[in-house]
C-alpha cells in the first residue's frame, strides 16, 4: 500500500495513502475533540469540533474526513482552531441544560470535557434556554433528552448502518432540527443498548442505569461474554465499597469492550441486560439436605464437604469394577476446568457416563448472536467431549453417585421426571453459581462462581480461544470450579498442571 509523508505539529510521520489527519494525529497521540465522528462509522462532518489548520489553504478544514496528502503540513492546537473549538463549544451550550449535576453521563461526557479543555468562558447569552421533550420513551429501557442533543448522528447512523432497523431519523430543519422516531417505531432490535454508549453526552440513557450510581464509583473489569457462542469483549462495571456498606459489591452495568476480531464495538442486549443474571439468587453456601451427608444438615464447610465428595467419588469408582459415578457437564465451564474434568473423571477413573446439560439452542440474529446459548461449545468438542443431554432415567439405574455441573439440567427434563430419577441415585452433588429448582434435587450443593468471576479460556463459534481474567470477585462462600477440581484431583492423590 503507498504511503504518505505528512507533519502533525511539527512532527513527521508517514502513514498509508487514504488516512484521514485525524486518524494520523492519533498515531502521535495527539486527540483531536470531535462529537460526530465514531471510527466504526464514515465521517459525517457535522459537529465541526475537529477544525484545524492545513498550511496553504485559506480556512480551517475538518480532521474527520480530510484525507492525508504528501507533503502536507498540519497544525490542530493553533489559536485560530483554538477558538474555532471555542466557538462550537459556545452554540451548543447555548440551548444545552444545566443539569449536570443529575446526568447519568457526567464523568463519560464529552462535552463535559471538552468544555474543561477548550471553554471555560462565562456565558454571553441572557436570552432563555430552548424547551424541548426531557423523556421520550425510544423502546426498551431508553430515554431520549432532546435538550441534550448535540445532533451528532450517531444514533441514526448505527441504526441504519449496524443494525439496519433505521428506527431513528433526523428531523426537521436548522435550530429546530431534532432526532425522534420515524413514523412511530420504536427502538427494539437486539443492540439496542448500544445508543447508550456511542451517545456522546447524555442525549440517550438507559432507564436500567438512571440515576442508580454516578459512573466515577464504577470499577471497570474486562471478560468475555457467556450468553451465547460469539465470546463479545465486554466490562463490567461494578462498585464495591463506598457507597455501599462492608465489602459488599454490586454490578450496575455492563458494556461492549472493543474487540476487532470478535464484537467490534458493540455487544447485543442479551449479553448487555445480564446483570440480573450476576446479582440475583446466587447460591453462596454450601448446603445439603437433612440426612444428604451422613446425617449432616446445612450449612457445612467446604472442607467437610470435599472430604464426602472425595469417599463419595473413592467408593462409586472402586478399583475392578465399572465406575459407579456419573458427570454432567456444562459448557459454560472453562476450557481448562473441561480439561481438568476430562483427566480426573475419564482418564484418571474411567468414568464412561459423561454428559453436558446446557440451555437449549436460540435464534441467531444475523450479526452477533449465535444460536448458541452457551460461550464454550466449540472448545468442549475441541477436547473430544460428546455433547449429549444425560437420560436421567438410565442415569438412575447405572450411578450411585452423580456430579452436576451447572444449573441447567431441567432446561430440558420436566421437575417431576428429574425428582424420580434422581431419587433412584445414591447421592447427587450439584455444583452451581445460581440457586434453582434443582437444589431441592440435589443432596449436596457447592457454590461456585460464574464465568464473569474467574479466570480460563474459552473458544467461540469461530474457533477463536479467548483469554480472560476475573471481572469481579466471586460471593463470599462460592468457588470456582477449577479450584475445586483441584482440590479434588489433590485429595484423591492425581496431579493436575
Amino acid at each position: 500500500m503507498a504511503e504518505v509523508n505528512l507533519e502533525i505539529d511539527g512532527r513527521a510521520l508517514r502513514v498509508p495513502a487514504g488516512t484521514t489527519v485525524l486518524k494520523a494525529a492519533e498515531r502521535l497521540g495527539i486527540v483531536i475533540p470531535r462529537f460526530c465522528f465514531h471510527p466504526a462509522f464514515e465521517p459525517e462532518g457535522s459537529c465541526r469540533m475537529c477544525l484545524v489548520e492545513v498550511e496553504g489553504l485559506p480556512k480551517l478544514d475538518l480532521a474527520c474526513s480530510t484525507i492525508v496528502r504528501e507533503g502536507m503540513k498540519v497544525r490542530t492546537s493553533t489559536p485560530k482552531a483554538l477558538q474555532a473549538r471555542r466557538d462550537v463549544l459556545e452554540f451548543l451550550l447555548a440551548d444545552h441544560p444545566l443539569d449536570c449535576p443529575i446526568c447519568d453521563k457526567a464523568g463519560e461526557c464529552l462535552l463535559q470535557e471538552y468544555y474543561d479543555a477548550h471553554g471555560r468562558y462565562p456565558s454571553a447569552f441572557l436570552e432563555p434556554k430552548e424547551k424541548k421533550a426531557k423523556k421520550l420513551p425510544l423502546g426498551r429501557a431508553l430515554l431520549l433528552d432532546r435538550e441534550r442533543c448535540v445532533l451528532c448522528s450517531r444514533c441514526v447512523r448505527f441504526l441504519r448502518k449496524v443494525t439496519k432497523t433505521g428506527e431513528l431519523g433526523i428531523f426537521e430543519r436548522g435550530v429546530r432540527s431534532e432526532v425522534g422516531l420515524d413514523n412511530g417505531a420504536e427502538v427494539l432490535n437486539n443492540y439496542s443498548g448500544n445508543l447508550v454508549d456511542i451517545c456522546p453526552v447524555g442525549a440517550i440513557t438507559d432507564t436500567d442505569f438512571r440515576f442508580k450510581t454516578r459512573v466515577w464509583f464504577l470499577k471497570n473489569g474486562r471478560t468475555v461474554c457467556p450468553r451465547c457462542g460469539r465470546g463479545c469483549a465486554i466490562i463490567v462495571q461494578s462498585v464495591c465499597g463506598y457507597p455501599l456498606s462492608g465489602d459488599r459489591r454490586k454490578v450496575y452495568r455492563i458494556v461492549p469492550a472493543e474487540n476487532p476480531e470478535v464484537n467490534g464495538y458493540w455487544i447485543c442486549d442479551r449479553g448487555r441486560y445480564a446483570v440480573p443474571e450476576i446479582e440475583d439468587g446466587r447460591a453462596e453456601a454450601v448446603s445439603a439436605k437433612a440426612g444428604g451427608m451422613a446425617g449432616t444438615a446445612a450449612p457445612l464447610s467446604w472442607d467437610d464437604a470435599l472430604r464426602a465428595l472425595t469417599a463419595d467419588i473413592r467408593g462409586a469408582a472402586a478399583p475392578g469394577r465399572p465406575p459407579r459415578l456419573g458427570v454432567v457437564l456444562t459448557s459454560f465451564l472453562t476450557n481448562e476446568e473441561l480439561e481438568a474434568a476430562q483427566k480426573i473423571f475419564v482418564q484418571a477413573l474411567g468414568v464412561t457416563a459423561v454428559h453436558f446439560a446446557d440451555p437449549a439452542a436460540g435464534e441467531p440474529d444475523g450479526l452477533l448472536m449465535t444460536a448458541d446459548r452457551t460461550p464454550n461449545r466449540r472448545g468442549a468438542e475441541a477436547l473430544g467431549f460428546t455433547l449429549t443431554q444425560p437420560d436421567l432415567g438410565a442415569l438412575a439405574g447405572a450411578v450411585d453417585v452423580l456430579l452436576v455441573f451447572g444449573p441447567h439440567l431441567l432446561d430440558r427434563v420436566p421437575l417431576e421426571e428429574a425428582a424420580r430419577a434422581l431419587a433412584g441415585i445414591g447421592r447427587t452433588w450439584l455444583l452451581t453459581p445460581r440457586k434453582s429448582s434443582l437444589d431441592g434435587l440435589a443432596d449436596v450443593v457447592l457454590p461456585t462462581a460464574l464465568p464473569q468471576e474467574k479466570s480460563g479460556s474459552f473458544t467461540n463459534v469461530d474457533g477463536l480461544r479467548q483469554h480472560f481474567e476475573p471481572a469481579l470477585r466471586p460471593p463470599r462462600g462460592s468457588r470456582p470450579e477449577g479450584r475445586i477440581l483441584a482440590d479434588l484431583a489433590a485429595a484423591l492423590g492425581m496431579k493436575l498442571e
